[in-house]
């Protein structure tokens, strides 16, 4: 069974599952319908100018410090895999229709390099100031994480809270603990225009 988490809480994730090495981060939202069942940011927004909500999930990996050591530490759909190996980006999607994962990042643990002491894991809404679009449009976020050898579903995180207003999402963290990993689930959001912005912070 997976773990449900709450905001804010924090969980091990190598130390439960020995043996595990590679996971799936899934990340998936729908868009708010505008018109009928648009509630307020439906009626108000007009559902982003009648555009397609194109939110892109990132990694950005971090050093001593919560400090970015490098631009290519930065994985994402201009840069879909880790200098090292050990990240991959399965590729964009440019809607969040449809069921499951809308994007998803393959982490190899065992290959992270041991300078890299967290990943970040990031959404946000592309060409959002144009577009006037925000996170109040979209619905059912979540981020999980998967043992891709058995397809077992092991964090889940529901991203519930209202974000109404902001276009950057920090989804959750995966951190190390000693030799362990752990997940924390952080669901903040930011007005930062996109993910370069996000990135200075950690520069």
């Amino acid at each position: 069974m997976a773990i449900n988490l709450q905001k804010g809480q924090r969980v091990d994730l190598t130390k439960g599952n020995p043996g595990l090495s590679k996971i799936l981060v899934g990340l998936g939202w729908d868009p708010v319908q505008s018109g009928g069942g648009g509630g307020l940011f439906g009626s108000l927004f007009g559902g982003g100018g009648g555009a397609n909500i194109d939110c892109d999930a990132s990694v950005i990996m971090l050093g001593a410090n919560d400090k970015l050591q490098n631009n290519k530490d930065v994985v994402y759909f201009g840069n879909l895999k880790s200098n090292d190996g050990s990240v991959q980006h399965t590729g964009d999607n440019l809607t969040g229709d449809g069921d499951g994962d809308d994007e998803q990042i393959i982490v190899d643990l065992a290959r992270v390099p041991s300078t890299i002491q967290k990943l970040v894991f990031v959404v946000n809404i592309y060409d959002c100031v144009k577009r006037k679009q925000h996170f109040g449009m979209i619905k059912n976020a979540f981020i999980r994480i998967v043992n891709p050898n058995n397809n077992q579903e092991l964090i889940h995180y529901n991203l519930s809270d209202n974000y109404g207003g902001l276009t950057c999402l920090v989804a959750g963290e995966l951190y190390r603990h000693g030799n362990e990993w752990k997940f924390a689930a952080v669901g903040t959001g930011t007005t930062a225009g996109g993910l370069s912005e996000v990135v200075r912070f950690y520069s």
